[in-house]
């Protein structure tokens, strides 16, 4: 049974891996490795002083958690 509470929570540390949790491989390996290259533009970024693009990455997780939630409520309807 898919949890989809946990799957948010999964996806907002580490975007993508809750989608995979869920059922949606494909969508979660690529929001991962977009998140690993977001991730380092913003360490990047913020090495340099700017400090206002780690909010993007605060944004993404949440989105992350967000499309992981529904689509493991989708999945979890589909079962039933």
């Amino acid at each position: 049974m898919i949890n989809p509470r946990l799957a948010a929570i999964i996806s907002f540390f580490l975007p993508g891996i809750g989608q995979i949790y869920a059922g949606q491989r494909m969508k979660g390996v690529v929001m991962f490795i977009f998140a690993i290259i977001l991730y380092y533009l913003v360490i990047y970024y913020v090495s340099l002083g700017y400090l206002n693009i780690a909010i993007v990455f605060l944004i993404y997780g949440i989105f992350a958690a967000y499309d992981a939630y529904k689509g493991a409520k989708e999945t979890t309807w589909k079962i039933h």
